[in-house]
């Protein structure tokens, strides 16, 4: 009786969830060297084999997004409200903040330095000028936190969900999105279950991994700050305190915790930006930008389905791309649930083209100023970059600007709240899921905040290689959730067609009631 009411449909998708978790941490507290072998090299073949096929589907998704915001169906309301609920600077706030991330200050300093470093091969054979070779630096980290990245989390599958949802009645899950193939078919089925246990899981390891590197960091920061070493006591606290804000923030729900997070977040973004355009080398960061970013749109579809070196796009660009397709479903129902009211048009404008504009500036701002600071002291960031890797570029490149004593702290505190944003918002998008309700409970929401911190705080007491191996996983779990995103390119326009349908009927029926 127990086994049966254990794998009922209804917890089905929960059991497989936890049940992969326990094993993956079973298997890494064994024999982890064995383990991340095995990972890695699933991952290589993963990549290998699909990474082509993510390139086209994130190029189709942009092109099919922008052609239904500009079409007649771009008016369309979703959601079934007659205005948003949620004012627009709030909920860009929470698109921004959940979508951008941590990442987005981690990587926005170290990427651009990275690839002005060491050159990608996308470039090669190109000009050697000096001023090329920083623009393409940061035309690549445009690239892989652009357009593209943007419009695969929030566009036609926020769509697809939204319509089923909200007019056909079916729960807000992964499985929805096949509405427009099967109904409500899978509602009930355990294959619908598997639909959502692999997005759960995908959107969960790309949440972990960024928690537990998070604090590696901050360890690794207050260790170059203060006497303290970056020990795996300290890792742990500051785990433990990361996971205790978010949990709280997922507790008291969307409407005070994560809203107001996601809040400051934005406020304090644009304040330290201010900071570092004034502190910073102003003219030389808007004047990369300015060419570097003419320089993206012109090579965009080159860069964009490029068959480049197969181990340096497996370490870059697929990477990010498997890693944005796995959040991409439960993306869509977080974003789902903040963009009632919202027109077709105001929702793809804003995801894959005024945010994606946004963050390109910002890797501008902070990439840009470590790349100056690189060409007029050299070894200033590159000396931290091969002696620690890439978390130590933010910090030597802060460290080379005024007020660093409270730039420095600001930064990592910004870090840790996009984070917290992202942990609260994810967990709140899986509680939707596994409760199957709209709105979870605040101890359902709870719950899985807290175990996403608890599997980042064993994997961390497992070894640094177990984090490897689940960044690593990430992109074996990209595998069925691209095939699930794939087939937006087939739901997106039949939904939008259904929706235009329903707006004619309703019109029809207003004119024969008022004549």
């Amino acid at each position: 009786m127990t086994f049966k009411l254990l794998l009922s449909e209804r917890k089905l998708t929960s059991t497989l969830t936890i049940s992969f978790f326990v094993l993956f941490l079973f298997a890494a507290l064994i024999d982890l060297s064995a383990f991340s072998e095995f990972i890695a090299k699933l991952s290589s073949q993963a990549s290998a084999t699909f990474g082509q096929f993510w390139q086209w589907l994130m190029l189709c998704n942009l092109i099919l997004a922008l052609a239904i915001a500009f079409s007649k169906a771009g008016s369309l309301r979703l959601g079934g409200l007659p205005q948003a609920n949620i004012s627009r600077f709030r909920w860009l706030s929470m698109i921004m903040c959940t979508l951008l991330a941590g990442g987005g200050v981690f990587w926005s300093a170290a990427e651009p330095v990275f690839h002005f470093i060491s050159r990608p091969p996308a470039f090669n054979g190109t000009s050697d000028n000096e001023t090329a070779v920083v623009q393409q630096a940061l035309e690549q980290s445009f690239l892989h936190w652009g357009f593209l990245a943007w419009a695969v989390l929030g566009t036609l599958a926020t769509i697809v969900l939204m319509h089923a949802h909200h007019v056909k009645g079916l729960k807000l899950r992964p499985r929805a999105l096949l509405a427009p193939l099967f109904g409500d078919r899978l509602e009930n089925h355990w294959f619908g279950a598997v639909v959502d246990a692999c997005s759960i899981i995908g959107v969960a390891a790309g949440t972990i991994g960024p928690i537990g590197f998070l604090a590696s960091q901050l360890g690794y920061s207050i260790e170059s700050l203060t006497s303290l070493d970056n020990t795996l006591s300290l890792q742990i606290v500051l785990l433990l305190a990361i996971v205790f804000m978010y949990s709280m923030s997922a507790f008291s729900g969307m409407d005070k915790g994560l809203q107001w997070l996601s809040k400051v977040n934005v406020l304090g973004a644009i304040a330290l930006l201010v900071c570092v355009l004034v502190l910073g080398p102003t003219q030389f960061i808007f004047g990369t930008f300015t060419h570097a970013f003419g320089d993206y749109l012109v090579n965009f579809t080159a860069l964009s389905v490029g068959d480049f070196n197969t181990e340096w796009m497996q370490g870059w660009t697929w990477f990010f791309w498997g890693w944005f397709i796995g959040f991409a479903p439960m993306m869509a129902i977080f974003i789902a649930k903040i963009s009632e009211g919202r027109t077709i048009r105001e929702l793809i404008l804003a995801i894959s083209i005024c945010a994606p504009i946004a963050t390109n500036f910002w890797f501008s701002a902070l990439g840009g100023t470590g790349i100056y600071f690189e060409l007029t002291q050299p070894g200033a960031i590159s000396g931290p970059l091969s002696g620690a890797g890439l978390p130590a570029v933010l910090i030597a490149m802060l460290q080379q600007l005024p007020l660093q004593v409270i730039l420095v702290p600001a930064f990592l505190l910004l870090t840790t709240t996009f984070v917290a944003t992202t942990g609260d918002s994810m967990a709140f998008s899986i509680a939707v899921v596994t409760s199957q309700q709209s709105t979870p409970s605040k101890w359902h929401r709870l719950f899985w905040a807290i175990m996403l911190g608890v599997v980042a705080a064993i994997l961390l007491l497992a070894g640094e290689g177990s984090l490897n191996a689940l960044q690593s996983f990430i992109v074996i779990t990209a595998v069925p959730v691209s095939l699930l995103i794939a087939t937006t390119l087939l739901c997106a326009p039949m939904t939008v067609k259904r929706m235009l349908d329903e707006r004619n009927v309703h019109e029809n029926h207003t004119l024969i009631a008022c004549d």
